[in-house]
């Protein structure tokens, strides 16, 4: 299979390795869950979970394990969402001094308790006020620049398992020997299906008015803030964004991307500049890994088998132990080996009926303590923990 060259995705002066980032998923994007997808290959930038830039600044533990970071979890993008421009401004200078690559705002997520406060999507029903929010944290952002050394520590670069195709992430500094972090923001299409669909979503006009005040790039997930996450993603919203902008900064899409094919699709149909993968790579952190692969003109490579599936949970529940501490993991791993479990689905070769692994998901759920976690993957490992699958888990796998 033929090779070919990939366009880098450049934000601001942050060049990307790859044009494909880990979305900020809320309660999952964890320091443990971006390094297994680190670990793969294929990301170009990971983003926190959404941070509450209040949190920030009070110290508040939840906020600090959160927006945790390390050498290794390189380049990082760290998600604010909020309403009050200082407040906001403040956050970004909290995340500038502890390691922000890039600082995104949230203008897109759907959920009530954070529309309520006129955060999220709710900043999609007020186009000046987001725009001046945005305004105000770029300015403040202008005021902490970083030298060519700091941002030396801050790119990282990328793993790759297939060729080697590709380049390390670097910065820009022209004549200048400092830059600041590069603001970005996520939003949706707009509010109200109606207004979608007569052809009324702010979200265009809103991208270019806010490349007017200094951001850098726009992520556009494809739906309305009414769809929240049901439905179709609308490639075609995504594409009005890339016309509006015309080029100005990139737009990178966002939204039921689940297999490699789902990526390139989306980049062809809508023109954008990358793409931000999130429910997709909770129960398949290598598809970054296989979507860079696509992307590249390579083969893609073979799916990890159990032992390195089984193998890649311990290392999370392990580093999840480490970074939050006991509680918090054995909350985390009842909670995603159903998402991991969809990937384990398989046809039995012999009789061609479907095996499913939820023995292995109840033994995780009912496990007392760590100890317990590690015997249950021992047990799969050996080849125990699975059966004929129901016909509710077949089809909630991918087979």
């Amino acid at each position: 299979m033929a090779t070919r060259e990939v366009a880098t995705l450049k934000l601001g002066h942050v060049e990307l390795a790859t044009p494909l980032l880990l979305a900020p998923i809320a309660g999952y994007c964890d320091l443990a869950f971006r390094t297994v997808c680190r670990e793969y290959g294929g990301v170009g930038l990971a983003c926190t979970d959404l941070l509450s830039p209040q949190g920030l600044l009070r110290g508040t533990a939840t906020s600090l394990d959160l927006a945790r970071t390390n050498e290794v979890d390189k380049p990082i993008g760290m998600q604010l969402y909020g309403s009050d421009p200082e407040i906001m401004a403040q956050g970004a200078r909290w995340a500038v001094e502890h390691g922000a690559t890039i600082v995104d705002i949230n203008m897109g997520c759907p959920v009530d308790k954070v529309t309520k406060k006129d955060g999220g999507s709710a900043l999609l029903t007020n186009l000046d006020r987001a725009v001046k929010l945005a305004e105000r944290v770029v300015r403040e952002l202008e005021k902490c620049p970083l030298d060519a050394e700091e941002w030396g520590k801050r790119i990282g670069g990328v793993r790759r398992q297939a060729s080697g195709i590709g380049h390390q992430g670097s910065v820009s500094l022209g004549a200048s020997s400092s830059r600041p972090v590069p603001l970005t923001c996520k939003m949706r299409l707009c509010w109200s299906d109606a207004d979608y669909h007569a052809g009324n979503a702010c979200s265009p006009h809103l991208a270019r008015m806010l490349a007017d005040v200094g951001v850098v790039g726009v992520t556009v997930h494809g739906r309305t803030t009414e769809m929240k996450f049901s439905g179709v993603v609308q490639l075609a919203g995504i594409a009005r964004v890339v016309e509006e902008v015309g080029g100005r900064i990139p737009v990178i899409g966002n939204g039921d991307v689940r297999e490699p094919e789902d990526a390139v699709r989306m980049m062809r149909e809508t023109g954008c500049n990358g793409v931000m993968i999130g429910r997709g790579a909770l129960s398949t952190p290598w598809l970054f890994r296989d979507t860079w692969s696509a992307m590249c003109g390579e083969a893609i490579p073979s799916t990890p088998d159990d032992a390195e599936k089984t193998a890649m949970m311990r290392r999370y529940f392990e580093m999840m132990r480490e970074y939050r501490g006991d509680h918090y993991a054995m909350t985390q791993i009842r909670r995603r080996i159903a998402w991991f479990a969809k990937r384990m689905i398989r046809k039995d070769p012999v009789t061609g009926r479907i095996v499913g692994v939820k023995p292995l998901k109840e033994a995780i759920r009912v496990a007392v303590g760590p100890a317990d976690v590690h015997v249950a993957f021992d047990r799969f490992a050996a080849g125990e923990l699975n059966q004929f699958a129901e016909v509710d888990e077949a089809e909630s796998g991918s087979v």
